[in-house]
């Protein structure tokens, strides 16, 4: 089976100006290559939080919770390359603060280019698209072998922080709470707890909570699946409980929201 190709646009176009989509934390099936151009805000990656400003390259690889806070003034490219493609990207997440004048334009100018290859229709815009992702790839892995790019050290609560992330990721719809993720961790909720607080800014629980939220307002905007089943497709107890939660935490029930997103 073909890949589907690679697509480059603004941040606003993968938010649609909807902050949730990017500000809650969640997971993508492909790969992310995010080119901050202007703003600061906040990241949660790999299990920790830290800022993140102008001429940062973050790269997501799939299947790895992330949040990003940038502001309505932020100014973002974005790569989405699917899982499995032939171009090389970072095994893991990694976030590369940028200062070389030379670097800087080098990851501006493949960006531009892919984007007007994606706009233009121009014959074999994709092989060309293909292309400036190689080069792309080239430009990451040069950046990440530099000194000033090598990972920082985990402390232990990062470090739990992280595995439990996996988690939520991986295991977010088997209606398993966060107590029961801190026993399947070998820790104890609180523990867990004060571990993501103090690498995150955010509770454990908040975490596995943001992450059904994603979920949950994904499957009501995107698809037309009955509500019933999007609750057990996400491990609630019923379509009534669904319908709390959802009105918890946005304000709306699930059929408000399906109905104004349409």
């Amino acid at each position: 089976m073909s890949l589907p190709p690679v697509e480059i646009k603004p941040l606003s176009q993968l938010t649609l100006g909807q902050d949730w989509r990017i500000a809650l934390a969640h997971d993508r099936p492909e790969h992310l290559v995010i080119w901050i151009t202007r703003g600061q805000g906040r990241l949660l990656l790999n299990g920790t939080r830290r800022g993140v400003g102008t001429h940062n390259a973050l790269t997501i690889p799939p299947r790895t919770l992330f949040s990003l806070e940038l502001g309505r003034q932020g100014i973002a490219m974005v790569a989405l390359i699917p899982d499995g493609t032939d171009v090389r990207l970072p095994v893991g997440p990694r976030q590369l603060r940028v200062r070389e004048v030379d670097a800087i334009g080098e990851l501006t100018g493949i960006f531009e280019a892919a984007h007007r290859e994606m706009t233009q229709g121009r014959a074999l815009a994709q092989d060309a698209i293909d292309a400036q992702m190689a080069l792309m790839s080239v430009w990451l892995r040069r950046q990440i072998a530099l000194p000033e790019h090598l990972p920082v050290a985990m402390n232990a609560a990062a470090r739990l922080s992280a595995r439990f992330c996996e988690r939520v990721a991986r295991d977010h719809a088997d209606g398993l709470s966060m107590a029961e993720h801190a026993a399947e961790l070998g820790v104890t909720a609180t523990h867990l707890t004060r571990a993501c607080k103090a690498a995150t800014g955010r509770t454990a629980a908040d975490l596995l909570t943001e992450r059904i939220l994603y979920a949950s307002r994904m499957a009501l905007i995107e698809t037309t699946v009955p509500i019933q089943d999007i609750a057990r497709h996400l491990g609630f107890g019923s379509a009534a409980y669904f319908t709390r939660f959802m009105q918890q935490h946005t304000g709306q029930t699930p059929t408000a929201l399906r109905k104004a997103a349409r």
